[in-house]
């Protein structure tokens, strides 16, 4: 079942929370892969209905060519879920989400101050706000999200904790192709030989976090992995760095997490690992 008004969704939201069924929702902007099917498949096993939202938020785009050039596929994505059996799809209009008049933000600092918020000024605003309106529109009990947007999980776990919404936060590891790259919708922007050079980069992660646990100073381990993949053949890195894992506040201690964002063939690729 296919939804695009709010009011349609929620009348069946609130018959199956009649029924004393419990929601999930896999808030997802489409372009679906291998890591958002895992994500509907964990949402099926961990509630009694699947709610998978289909939505491009413009708010959480800096730069309009991004917006326009993002994937937008939900006919085929559809004929993913199927198999899996979700129980609704959403996939509002952007008038539906942000009707005329709209003026409210909900703007985050913390845990939404460094990498990314750094460097896409508002990026966060846009997923908080857009976020806190799909739990409002799905009334989920629990929510689905990949780790491999790390920093964007801790920020909806802040984002929870701080206006009490009552819903339950779950990550998923990082689904990978079989070269190490983790998957995203922007690897099918990379030409093929883009693609080829990409896994220079999760190798890279794993030679540095070998490295630390091996002794080596931060400091150098991240240097020499930056060489690295920037000898592969990506044109920059815009941050590769160890923090702390809930707070992103750096550390040169263990445990931390790994960040990354590395530009090659005109696309930006992120990544994250544990040490």
């Amino acid at each position: 079942m296919i939804f695009r008004t709010v009011a349609d969704l929620r009348a069946q939201v609130a018959a199956w929370k009649a029924a004393g069924e419990t929601v999930g929702v896999v808030p997802t902007m489409g372009a679906l892969h291998a890591g958002h099917l895992a994500l509907a498949q964990a949402a099926k096993a961990g509630a009694d209905r699947v709610i998978v939202t289909i939505f491009v938020n413009p708010k959480q785009f800096n730069n309009p060519d991004d917006l326009k050039k993002y994937p937008r596929t939900e006919e085929a994505d559809a004929a993913l879920l199927a198999p899996i059996g979700v129980d609704a799809i959403f996939a509002p209009a952007p008038v539906d989400v942000y009707p005329d008049g709209f003026s409210t933000t909900v703007s985050m600092t913390g845990v939404a101050e460094p990498l990314e918020g750094e460097r896409r000024p508002g990026h966060f605003d846009g997923v908080a706000t857009v976020v806190t309106k799909l739990f409002g529109m799905t009334q989920a009990d629990r929510a689905w999200f990949g780790e491999k947007d790390w920093q964007q999980l801790a920020v909806i776990r802040q984002l929870v904790a701080d206006l009490n919404i009552k819903v339950d936060v779950v990550g998923l590891e990082t689904i990978r192709d079989s070269d190490g790259l983790a998957l995203s919708s922007r690897n099918a922007r990379l030409s093929p030989k883009a693609r080829m050079v990409a896994a220079a980069l999760p190798r890279a992660m794993h030679a540095a976090i070998a490295a630390v646990r091996a002794d080596v100073p931060f400091a150098k381990a991240l240097t020499q992995a930056s060489a690295d993949v920037l000898k592969a053949g990506f044109d920059r890195i815009d941050y590769f760095d160890l923090r702390h894992p809930a707070t992103l506040a750096p550390t040169t201690t263990r445990p931390a997490r790994l960040l990354t964002a590395a530009w090659i063939d005109g696309v930006r690729l992120i990544d994250n690992m544990p040490t």
